[in-house]
């Protein structure tokens, strides 16, 4: 019997839908538009969000799907962010300024090949290293509250540190949480869903505020639980009492 050959098409169609959005991202800054190319990748986060749980719901997961992903998110979440910060506010830096963009794509695509190439976590529980979508999301919030909220643009000092540090937090063997088996038939506590309510509504009155709350949380809330764990860590030495010797 020879094996079945196509592609799945509802999750590819999201996953083009992330490809898209970091398209649009590139025309966008091209056109100086950094406010709509920052709200393109946000977009694109939610599309690879979506590709991934409806192949699994759906149970369509294939190795084409996968593939097809990775180079979406290199195009979404490496590309279109070094980008996007290297023209709106790194550009006068010169070569520091688009090496510090690369140094973000370099990072990103090594996360990515890093991630294909290693064997997951068996609980899902968690991602090695900051996700590049995460680290997207942190430049496009950047991005959004200074050219919205406060008509300005970032010190380009603090975006260059900002660049390397999500460089850095992606190819880093930092935990972060990776949400991929959230239960939502699983009966909660009242309080954990007034939580989602509350969240939800926030979300969607000041999109802006909460999405850049959101985005510097998760990135900072991998080194908080490193520095918790090895705060929380006691030598073996020191717990185990010294031997006495006999008089």
């Amino acid at each position: 019997m020879k094996p079945r050959k196509g592609i799945h098409i509802l999750p590819s169609l999201f996953t083009t839908g992330n490809v898209f959005c970091g398209f649009y991202a590139f025309v966008a800054v091209l056109n100086e538009d950094f406010y709509h190319a920052a709200w393109a990748i946000v977009f694109g986060m939610i599309f690879d969000a979506l590709d991934g749980r409806i192949a699994r719901l759906t149970k369509t997961t294939s190795a084409f799907g996968m593939q097809y992903d990775s180079l979406a998110d290199i195009i979404t979440f490496g590309m279109a962010p070094a980008f996007l910060a290297y023209a709106w506010v790194l550009k006068p830096f010169g070569r520091l300024g688009w090496m510090a963009a690369f140094l973000f794509l370099l990072c990103a695509a090594l996360r990515l090949a890093r991630f294909n190439v290693t064997k997951p976590d068996i609980s899902g529980m968690h991602f090695i290293g900051l996700p590049s979508p995460g680290a997207a999301v942190v430049v496009a919030s950047i991005v959004i509250a200074f050219e919205d909220l406060f008509a300005t643009r970032i010190n380009p000092f603090i975006m260059v540190m900002v660049i390397y540090g999500l460089a850095f937090l992606m190819v880093s063997n930092i935990k972060y949480p990776a949400f991929k088996k959230l239960n939502f038939t699983k009966r909660v506590a009242f309080s954990r869903f007034l939580f989602v309510i509350l969240f939800l509504y926030v979300l969607a009155t000041i999109p802006r505020v909460a999405l850049f709350i959101l985005g510097i949380s998760y990135t900072v809330i991998g080194p908080i639980g490193l520095m918790i764990k090895n705060k929380n860590a006691v030598p073996e030495e020191e717990t185990t009492p010294p031997a006495t010797t006999p008089q």
